[in-house]
């Protein structure tokens, strides 16, 4: 059973995440039937931490606290501009062995990858920073769509809101359904979000920068309504379907296909976010032709609904 956390705070460490796992764990809730926990939020030497947000943290706590702790949790720092030190490494390698819950929240994975705690894993981090995670780290199992992870007992996840289902997935494992569900309705959140639920990556509708096929793309990007196909496009271009298929993917490192519907999907998007069109206008709109292969595809890419979707990031239904 969970009894014991400690959170380390690494340098330049993102003050919500850091919150949220003050919340779901350092906060007394015994009173109203919750889990306590010993708590503690410890820093490399026990010193003041700095936030991202310019301010300092003072800290009680050195990395001895974490030998006891059957949490141990990381939030976000400053990566690029701080190393791990290898008493930490060592640290969270100790915990990992003796079976201890270790969990990040967002580039808090840096710090799990650089103690190899993520070699041969399923892992996440936030969308923004996944590329740069699976290039320091490429034994990790990258998932760079998904809300959180867990792999036995190591737990990752993406930035900010995820960290609070990453926390409740943890009290769920630990506490229960029930638990779980009494500390999302004190915190006021939902209760339950799948991992597998994908981020919500922005991905703009790209200014194409090709070397012979942008102004193919250009027109393509301005007309997703109309049926385009590879050999439309490459009848566009003035080359063969085969030629055309290879040279686009020399140029763009996708395949037409891929590339036109996540274009596609982009446009659904923009559409479900700031327009008040029913789902088979925008279904028709962005090319896609019905709402059924509108609905196919965002369950398949990304894993929810368009109804879903809308209602994330409006008020108004569909």
């Amino acid at each position: 059973m969970l009894r014991n956390v400690a959170v380390l705070a690494l340098p330049d460490v993102a003050v919500f995440e850091l919150g949220v796992l003050c919340e779901l764990f350092g906060y007394d809730r015994t009173a109203e039937g919750l889990p306590g926990y010993d708590f503690a939020v410890c820093s490399v030497d026990g010193g003041p931490v700095t936030t991202h947000a310019g301010f300092d943290v003072a800290v009680r706590h050195d990395l001895s606290r974490l030998e006891e702790a059957d949490l141990v949790a990381i939030g976000p720092y400053g990566y690029r501009e701080h190393e791990v030190p290898p008493e930490v490494l060592a640290a969270l390698r100790r915990a990992h062995e003796r079976g201890a819950w270790v969990m990040s929240v967002c580039t808090g994975a840096f710090a799990l990858g650089a103690a190899g705690l993520l070699d041969g894993r399923r892992c996440t981090t936030h969308w923004l920073h996944t590329a740069r995670l699976a290039e320091r780290h490429p034994a990790a199992r990258i998932d760079p769509d998904v809300l959180y992870v867990q792999d036995g007992k190591v737990l990752t996840s993406a930035g900010t809101a995820a960290s609070v289902d990453a926390g409740l997935h943890l009290v769920r494992q630990e506490h229960g359904t029930t638990v779980a569900t009494m500390l999302a309705r004190r915190m006021v959140v939902p209760p339950h979000r799948e991992g597998g639920q994908a981020q919500y990556i922005e991905t703009p509708l790209q200014s194409i920068q090709c070397e012979t096929l942008q102004p193919v793309l250009t027109l393509v990007l301005s007309s997703l309504d109309h049926p385009h196909t590879v050999e439309t496009m490459a009848d566009l271009a003035h080359m063969a379907p085969r030629t055309f298929a290879r040279r686009f993917r020399n140029e763009t490192g996708a395949t037409p296909h891929d590339w036109l519907t996540n274009q596609r999907l982009l446009l659904a998007r923009r559409l479900l976010e700031d327009s008040d069109l029913g789902v088979d206008a925008i279904a028709v709109r962005a090319g896609f032709g019905s709402a059924a292969t509108l609905r196919h595809h965002f369950a398949q890419r990304l894993s929810t609904t368009p109804q879903a979707y809308r209602g994330t990031f409006r008020s108004q239904p569909v």
